[in-house]
C-alpha cells in the first residue's frame, strides 16, 4: 500500500486503485477539491526541482551559445539535409590533423 502523509495523517491508496490510476509508490501527488469531489493527480515536476542553480546557469549559457548558430537549413527534403550533413562531416574530417 502507498501512504501519503499530510500533517501526520497518512492517506492509504489501495493497490487496486493505484493500478487503475497508474500511480507508483513514492510518486508526488496533488489533491484538488471542487464541488465535493477530490481529484488526485501526479505532481508535475518543474525545472527548478530538477536542476541545481549551478546546473541551470550552465544550461542557460549553452542555450545562449547555441542560439548564435551556425545553423544549417531549412531544407526542402530529407535528402537535401543528408547532403549537407555529409558535406559537413567530410569537411570536418579534412580539417582534423592526422
Amino acid at each position: 500500500m502507498a501512504t501519503i502523509a499530510r500533517n501526520g495523517s497518512p492517506l492509504v491508496v489501495p493497490p487496486s486503485i493505484r493500478r487503475k490510476a497508474g500511480f507508483k509508490g513514492g510518486e508526488d501527488l496533488e489533491f484538488m477539491a471542487s464541488g465535493g469531489v477530490i481529484t488526485i493527480v501526479r505532481k508535475v515536476p518543474v525545472a527548478s526541482d530538477e536542476y541545481t542553480p549551478a546546473q541551470r546557469r550552465i544550461i542557460g549559457a549553452r542555450l545562449t551559445e547555441a542560439r548564435k548558430g551556425p545553423y544549417l537549413g531549412p531544407f526542402e527534403t530529407a535528402d537535401d539535409a543528408f547532403k549537407v550533413i555529409r558535406n559537413e562531416v567530410r569537411n570536418r574530417k579534412a580539417m582534423k590533423p592526422k
